[in-house]
């Protein structure tokens, strides 16, 4: 009876798991992020010590989602009205997710940065000797995939609305090429500034979510500089 119920806690356990990873973006996004980080840390010499620190880094935020999933389902079972106090709760737990994720983004930084140091250091001068031309190109196959990634999720259309926002992907294909181009600490302040402007007023104007935005953020930011670097 004890081993039979013991069985039914893990069972238990392990389908609170599965409907996590099933319902919510954020812990799927999680798992992604952390299966990633695990596949590169076994072409780094981290010691053990690294590695501990790594699984408690990445540990903490999962559960940390979880627990806020967990409260944010209570509180919608006890409270299926608007109060403030439920309110509160939820981003309080939201905002102990965000310090998490702050913390793993530091942790990876201290962990990556040193072991990156001499591969980004040839990544930077390649990108620096490219053409200027390439900036079209890239922001040309930027548009492109930005096309047909929106074909596959099938919403919006290609120039307004839907997965990825366009206009943020291009904007930030654009700062990038600047500030791969440039070394005024200034002008590539200011192109990011305005790259931020453009994806916020997709927000405010309620064409895209910050997910959306988010997404296309990061496409053209990482196509901009595989483009470089290939070039």
């Amino acid at each position: 009876m004890k081993i039979k119920k013991l069985t039914d806690s893990f069972n238990y356990a392990i389908e609170g798991i599965i409907y996590a990873i099933r319902t919510q973006r954020n812990i799927r996004i999680d798992f992604a992020i952390a299966i990633l980080v695990l596949i590169l840390s076994l072409f780094f010499d981290f010691t053990k010590y690294e590695m501990l620190i790594l699984f408690l880094t990445i540990t903490l935020v999962i559960v940390l989602e979880m627990v806020n999933t967990a409260i944010e389902a209570t509180l919608d079972v006890l409270a299926n009205y608007y109060h403030p106090l439920a309110k509160i709760a939820k981003n309080v737990s939201a905002g102990a997710v965000l310090i998490s994720a702050i913390n793993a983004v530091v942790v990876g930084y201290l962990l990556f940065f040193d072991k990156l140091k001499p591969i980004t250091k040839n990544v930077i001068f390649k990108i620096k000797q490219s053409d200027p031309t390439v900036v079209f190109i890239c922001l040309i196959v930027v548009v492109i995939i930005t096309i047909i990634i929106k074909a596959i999720y099938g919403e919006g259309t290609p120039l307004n609305g839907g997965m990825p926002s366009g206009h943020s992907a291009i904007a930030f294909a654009g700062a990038t090429a600047i500030s791969l181009l440039t070394n005024d600490a200034l002008v590539i302040t200011i192109s990011y500034f305005l790259a931020f402007l453009v994806a916020q007023s997709r927000v405010e104007g309620k064409i895209h979510s910050i997910y959306e935005v988010t997404i296309g953020s990061i496409l053209g930011v990482l196509i901009t500089i595989f483009i470089f670097t290939l070039f």
